[in-house]
């Protein structure tokens, strides 16, 4: 029945017309859960060392998230508990209007920030000059503060009579009006699904140049090897690596984002210039976009740098060590005996084990 109803019949109505919140409550478990996992890693992260400009703009990122997933997802809950839509808990529409504006603002932030991080990687790879002189943690803190600021004051011109959020079936949840005759909601849909657009396509374009310069850097550095002495090149090679573990944790950040806000936006476009209605793909897209907060810290948890890092290392340490110690132990197994005291041999001893491999004694 609630797949017949067009949207129009669902923008007044105070009961919730069907669904089910078990969807709802598995994606906001795991969307807490997530993120509150990723927060502790960041925190222990900045504890063993001093944070960097990215790694405030992805606890930045988590955080956002965290608070997108709280402001949405109890109200989805609590209509299908209480079989009341947005409308029917409030008289004055004003949890409608939360629901919609926490959707359209935490959508522009997230990708706001996404595309901050780029723009942070594509400067310190391709212009590392300008990087040094004008980034810092205080302008990541000031460009988050604006990032917020921006958005929450677009985000909230529905309230002011430009733009519109309304009811969408089956009254769980609250979204701009995308079926409009009034221009000036159209121009507000248009701008808003301008933004998501713009911001897509720019973070695309500064993870494609960054993986540019990080082959360019790979090949010059590949060239120059051989005339670079090794315990000095030693720390260079890592270096590109953590660029890689970053790049990779943002290029799938990115992906992620695309996936779940390319089809909001491609039917903002949809239907405010056809203005046709397709209920069915309407909660297909709702549901795309509450999955991108529940994504992102789950992708930082499995992607995030010292993890695989940590793994790594202690396998090789395992790796070398082993058969290290054995062959020390088939070569000289009386090294690992208990040296008795007053022992005159205990000197020969050391030179025969700090003499491998060679021949003992000399």
């Amino acid at each position: 029945m609630a797949q017949n109803l067009n949207s129009s019949d669902c923008h007044e109505q105070s009961t919730v017309s069907g669904g089910s919140p078990t969807t709802t409550a598995i994606m906001f478990s795991a969307g807490v859960l997530g993120n509150v996992v990723a927060l502790i890693l960041l925190e222990i992260r900045r504890r063993k060392q001093s944070a960097s400009l990215f790694q405030v703009l992805v606890t930045s990122l988590v955080f956002t998230d965290l608070l997108g997933t709280f402001s949405v997802s109890p109200l989805v809950l609590t209509a299908y508990l209480r079989n009341e839509s947005l409308l029917g808990m409030s008289e004055n529409r004003l949890v409608c209007g939360h629901f919609g504006f926490s959707m359209t603002f935490f959508s522009l932030v997230t990708l706001a920030i996404l595309l901050f991080m780029a723009v942070e990687r594509w400067l310190s790879i391709g212009h590392p000059y300008c990087y040094e002189k004008r980034m810092s943690k205080r302008c990541g803190y000031i460009t988050i503060a604006l990032i917020y600021l921006l958005c929450a004051l677009f985000s909230g011109t529905p309230f002011l009579g430009f733009g519109q959020f309304v009811q969408h079936c089956p009254g769980t949840w609250c979204f701009i009006e995308t079926h409009t005759s009034a221009t000036k909601h159209k121009v507000f849909n248009i701008i808003y699904a301008s933004c998501l657009l713009l911001m897509i396509v720019f973070t695309v374009l500064c993870n494609a140049s960054v993986i540019y310069h990080l082959s360019l850097m790979y090949r010059r550095r590949k060239a120059h090897r051989g005339s670079v002495p090794r315990q000095r090149g030693l720390k260079k090679p890592r270096s590109i690596a953590k660029e890689v573990e970053h790049l990779v944790l943002l290029g799938v950040m990115t992906m992620a984002f695309v996936i779940c806000s390319l089809p909001l936006v491609i039917q903002v476009y949809f239907n405010t210039c056809c203005d046709q209605d397709h209920q069915k793909n309407g909660r297909i897209t709702l549901l795309l976009v509450s999955a991108n907060p529940i994504i992102d810290p789950w992708v930082f948890i499995i992607l995030s740098p010292p993890i695989p890092r940590l793994l790594w290392d202690k396998m090789c340490k395992k790796t070398q060590f082993k058969p290290t110690q054995e062959k020390v132990h088939s070569i000289s197994p009386v090294l690992y005996q208990s040296k008795p005291h007053g022992d005159s041999e205990g000197g020969s001893a050391v030179e025969v084990y700090t003499g491998i491999p060679g021949t003992a004694g000399s």
